[in-house]
């Protein structure tokens, strides 16, 4: 009876057709392990090399416009929600109807309080956070803490509002913190990415040149400060537009026009002896249905939820695992410190007055320029509309700090600083009449001048980062000097 041949060919013995396959590659022990496992005929390393590191800079700027997207929603909502409840709060038929004796105004200043007082204590832990839970995980439950204060406004009531506020406060420092210490490594992992073939001539402990990503970090900066600033909760660039979308979409059909909020106002301007001198105690022609406010709440809920995905799904890791610095290492008593230790660099503190400055120029914008020259003059029911002008020339004008790359760092300070002298100086001698619309356009060009003028300030300050300089401890030392002007413009409406 004759042997059934085998199914599969034994392996080295010869086959049908000797000892080479059909493709004339020689079968067998003796074929060669190169034609088996050798590398691809056509494949070129170098290009393949290439390829790799430009899909490593793609996933950086990735990193950089998410980040600046998740900024950007987030105050948006923040800053969105809390005008449009301080202005339904001032009414006084809002406030009687809808809490009764509640202390409705007292819960508000309070709220406020923890916003602004409460960040002062978080130049000792924010340090300490920032290393525990890594840069990406900070941000992430920043804006978390932001939607949680969303959330409690679903039940406006003092153990809500208050402990709320209170958390916010305590997260607005890390959240800028943690963002400015982000795109600070962007930058260096570009610079990384684009410089390849040096850091393989280099050792593995030799690091790069000092200051070698700054070019960068300005173009990073300029990308992220247009979308978003963290300095001041009042001072965002895109964000702030964003924020008055609630006002001009839902709360302007509530509002009464000028003519009736604006009755007993008499002077505005340089004539005016303070902000809003008799204007009306009822803004509200109506009193907006609790199912519109639920739905507006909810909107802004899920866009702040959004923020979160996005800082989560699409911002990738600052570090590598191996880079991250064990908080055993340090001490904690050099964590504590490090705020203040930076104290010591000389640029630093010849800064100092463009920190203080740069709070009380945002200030006057939302507070002199916006009420007590605008709402003053044109109703409150066009401040969204101004104050839209003021951030969209912020936020267009912060390409400006690409400057830093050809001229020094002292000309965008100089310029953002007489640009707003020149201003101030004209706004002293101008005095618009209450209810007159003809200079409404002087009012919107003077808006969008001086938020040329925040944008050359904001970007001269952050973008012109000094080399070695970290720039989460940078916003640590600028929150200091910028926190008595932060949501100042809220209680003013």
């Amino acid at each position: 009876m004759e042997a059934v041949p085998p199914l599969y060919r034994v392996a080295g013995t010869a086959g049908p057709q000797g000892d080479e396959d059909r493709l004339g590659v020689p079968d067998g022990p003796g074929a060669p392990l190169d034609e088996l496992v050798g590398a691809y005929p056509n494949y070129n390393e170098e290009e393949e090399e290439r390829r790799y590191y430009r899909r490593k800079r793609l996933g950086v700027l990735k990193n950089v416009l998410a980040a600046s997207a998740g900024g950007t929603l987030t105050y948006g909502v923040y800053l969105g929600l809390l005008q449009m409840q301080l202005i339904l709060h001032y009414d006084e038929t809002y406030r009687e109807v809808k809490y009764g004796n509640m202390g409705l105004p007292d819960i508000d200043s309070k709220m406020l309080m923890g916003i602004n007082v409460t960040p002062i204590a978080a130049l000792l832990y924010t340090p300490v956070l920032i290393r525990f839970f890594g840069t990406k995980w900070m941000m992430f439950l920043a804006v978390g803490i932001y939607a949680l204060f969303v959330s409690t406004n679903y039940w406006e009531r003092y153990y809500t509002l208050v402990p709320s506020a209170v958390a916010l406060g305590m997260a607005i420092v890390p959240l800028w913190a943690s963002m400015g210490n982000y795109i600070t490594r962007m930058a260096q992992k570009y610079y990384e990415y684009s410089h390849y073939k040096e850091r393989d001539e280099q050792s593995p402990q030799q690091r790069p040149p000092r200051g070698s990503h700054a070019p960068y970090l300005l173009v990073f900066q300029a990308i992220f400060y247009s979308f978003f600033h963290p300095k001041l909760p009042s001072c965002p660039q895109l964000s702030f537009a964003c924020a008055q979308l609630p006002m001009i979409y839902f709360l302007n059909d509530y509002l009464y026009d000028l003519n009736h909020t604006l009755y007993n106002v008499q002077s505005c301007g340089t004539n005016s002896q303070g902000i809003l001198i008799g204007f009306n105690k009822t803004v509200l022609r109506t009193l907006p249905r609790s199912r519109n406010l639920i739905v507006v709440e909810s909107v802004l809920m899920a866009v702040a939820f959004l923020a979160m995905l996005l800082v989560l799904g699409l911002c990738g890791a600052a570090y590598r695992p191996t880079e991250e610095i064990d908080l055993r290492s340090v001490g904690w008593g050099n964590i504590f410190q490090l705020p203040f230790k930076h104290v010591r660099d000389f640029r630093l503190r010849h800064l100092v007055p463009f920190f203080i400055y740069s709070g009380f120029e945002v200030l006057f914008a939302c507070t002199g320029l916006a009420l007590g020259y605008g709402v003053c003059s044109v109703g409150l029911e066009r401040l969204a509309y101004i104050l839209v002008a003021y951030s969209l020339g912020a936020s267009a004008s912060s390409v400006l700090g690409l400057l830093g790359l050809w001229l020094p760092r002292a000309v965008p300070l100089v310029a953002g600083a007489g640009l707003h002298l020149l201003l101030t100086l004209g706004l002293f001698f101008w005095a618009p009449a209450p209810r007159v619309l003809q200079h409404i356009w002087i009012l919107y060009v003077a808006a969008v001048l001086w938020g040329v003028g925040s944008a050359l300030n904001k970007t001269g300050l952050s973008s012109g980062h000094m080399p070695g300089t970290r720039s989460w401890y940078t916003q640590v030392q600028l929150f200091g000097s910028s926190t008595s002007a932060s949501v100042l413009m809220g209680p003013c409406c």
